[in-house]
């Protein structure tokens, strides 16, 4: 089958048709893969920021149809629609007994020791357990979530980690309140997301802050009430708080400038949350003096505190409703020989998200 191979760190991807996939097994499920969005945790993988063993079949956002299903599965079956859960609870461990299922690590830490892809009689990892870029996957019963059959798989595929992450930080992990003010730093995918996220919990101003401005304009249609780059930041913050500070400041970057640029424009008592993906080694400094005095909550989101097997049907619930916009977030769809393309645009801020269509 076709699907798209990252051998190593910073190279190129490759588009193969000779990629085997093993599987189901007992507890597995055998997806065939109908679209999937391309994030920028994928340029993370391929750049290092997030690290991954090689080599690799990227893509962690996807929806598709069942193909089999082996033994003990009884969640989905053969012909059901669904999204697949880069990060899905195992149920039993303690992360998940205790009320947070994104933090398990149990299926993550199989599909990491136990890679399903073949090339040429080499195994391949499928990325964050996925490996979406392929026509098929093998993944844990738990990471293939159902969804109705009318739902578009283009659409459904972005919830699997961009829309996820970005609403649920607003909704599960900030709990962002009605009436309040809100700052977004980093106005791509997940940023579009957690303005939304926002914009449903009923806050009443949301900026949106990123140096581009076609990403700013952009972010208006998505629910952001102000769109400023970070050097007039300071001056809208004088004008809607007095100069406090925002009740909620998001970061959706991933670097230490944009965490201390996110926490300085929180105000005393408020919450900073950080949604980016960075690296192991970019540390941010903050002195002992301000933690305690400015008494502000710095959190992070993994997943958007999301507990799949809720929040996947109930995000398709707003998206029903119109108040989650999905289609929107599609800048193009592309064939899987245009990966790399759609990789160069994203880095380059031309595109909020592609999605990868199989015939």
């Amino acid at each position: 089958m076709r699907a798209a191979v990252l051998p190593g760190l910073n190279e190129t991807l490759q588009i193969r048709d000779d990629v085997e996939v093993n599987g189901p097994g007992p507890g597995e499920v055998r997806v065939r893969i109908a679209a999937s969005g391309v994030c920028h945790s994928d340029l993370s993988l391929q750049n290092g920021t997030l690290p991954h063993p090689f080599p690799v079949i990227p893509g962690h956002e996807g929806a598709g149809e069942v193909l089999s299903v082996g033994d003990g599965v009884t969640s989905v079956k053969e012909g059901d629609h669904v999204i697949m859960a880069f990060c899905a609870p195992c149920g039993d461990c303690p992360s998940c007994l205790r009320g947070q299922p994104n933090l398990c690590n149990v299926i993550m830490t199989d599909s990491l020791t136990n890679p399903r892809f073949v090339v040429d009689g080499m195994p391949h990892w499928g990325y964050a357990g996925n490996g979406s870029f392929s026509e098929e996957i093998v993944v844990r019963a738990e990471a293939a979530i159902p969804i109705p059959e009318d739902v578009p798989l283009d659409v459904a595929s972005l919830i699997g980690c961009g829309v996820m992450t970005g609403v649920g930080a607003s909704l599960n992990t900030a709990k962002v309140t009605p009436g309040s003010s809100v700052a977004v730093f980093g106005c791509g995918g997940v940023g579009l997301s957690v303005i939304q996220g926002a914009r449903i919990c009923g806050a009443a101003e949301i900026i949106a802050v990123d140096l581009l401005e076609s990403k700013r304009e952009n972010a208006k249609k998505f629910g952001a009430t102000y769109a400023v780059s970070p050097n007039d930041l300071a001056g809208l913050s004088m004008q809607l708080t007095g100069g406090e500070g925002f009740d909620y400041a998001f970061e959706v970057v991933g670097l230490s400038s944009t965490i201390r640029a996110a926490w300085d424009a929180t105000r005393r008592g408020g919450t900073t949350c950080i949604v980016g993906a960075g690296k192991i080694d970019d540390m941010v400094m903050f002195s002992a003096f301000e933690i305690f005095y400015m008494e502000r909550n710095l959190i992070g989101s993994w997943y958007g505190s999301a507990d799949v097997r809720r929040d996947f049907p109930r995000l398709l619930r707003l998206w029903r409703e119109g108040r989650l916009d999905l289609e929107g977030l599609i800048s193009q769809r592309i064939d899987l020989s245009e990966i790399n393309e759609a990789f160069e645009a994203l880095k380059n801020g031309e595109v909020i998200r592609s999605v990868v269509q199989f015939k």
